[in-house]
């Protein structure tokens, strides 16, 4: 059966099943990060801190199925060939994986998770991460359609920035988002969420049945007649 014919529910409680080790941090709210260094070392981040658990994945090659099974779910790949991942699980958390050979000791795998809970402009204010004359000014940024960029390191909380200031968008505006993997849930009901897809070999110029792209056989072309 294709995976487009399984029903999500279904389909997203078996994906879970493959992160079995992990799943009771995956359900636990104060983990924000969990971290995976081959199938016998996996720590978690609460509050900032670090932690080593007792978590194991059974083999190598159970992780490995994991992976490859969150990759379908997003509707890449992860291989020898392509052994690098960014995509998400079914709870919205974002997880990037390398694998070998990449990753020479085994995969490497990072699952950034997201509070479910909204944050909203004014309780920034209230928390003390921002002033009444900034949110002000970031509401007049917005709704006078300026650029704004927002830029952080990981865990900085620029995903949730952006969604606070969500709640700027005039109603009668349309919001467009296009995501590498899907993280942003705006605080608004007009919005078309775009997520990026690899690229197909049509796409990339390949030919069916070869390797060579079109733009190495012009380079042959152009040597040949150089000579």
């Amino acid at each position: 059966m294709a995976v487009d014919q399984i029903p999500k529910e279904v389909f997203e409680e078996t994906l879970l099943q493959f992160f079995a080790p992990i799943r009771p941090y995956l359900d636990d709210p104060t983990v924000s990060d969990i971290m995976i260094n081959g199938p016998d070392q996996i720590y978690v981040e609460k509050k900032g801190m670090l932690h080593l658990t007792p978590a194991r994945f059974e083999t190598r090659e159970a992780l490995v199925a994991a992976l490859r099974n969150a990759a379908q779910f997003v509707g890449k790949h992860i291989d020898e060939q392509r052994p690098i991942l960014e995509g998400r699980l079914p709870d919205g958390s974002r997880i990037e994986a390398v694998l070998p050979p990449a990753a020479p000791d085994g995969p490497c795998v990072s699952i950034r998770r997201f509070f479910k809970e909204t944050l909203t402009v004014q309780r920034l204010v209230d928390f003390g991460a921002m002033t009444e004359e900034v949110a002000l000014a970031l509401e007049a940024l917005v709704v006078a359609k300026l650029n704004v960029l927002v830029a952080g390191g990981t865990g900085s909380g620029k995903t949730s920035m952006l969604n606070a200031l969500s709640s700027f968008i005039p109603d009668n505006e349309r919001v467009v988002i296009i995501e590498d993997s899907r993280e942003l849930q705006l605080q608004r009901v007009h919005v078309c969420q775009l997520e990026a897809r690899p690229p197909s070999e049509i796409c990339s110029g390949r030919r069916s049945g070869s390797g060579r792209t079109a733009s190495s056989s012009a380079r042959s072309a152009r040597a040949r007649r150089s000579t």
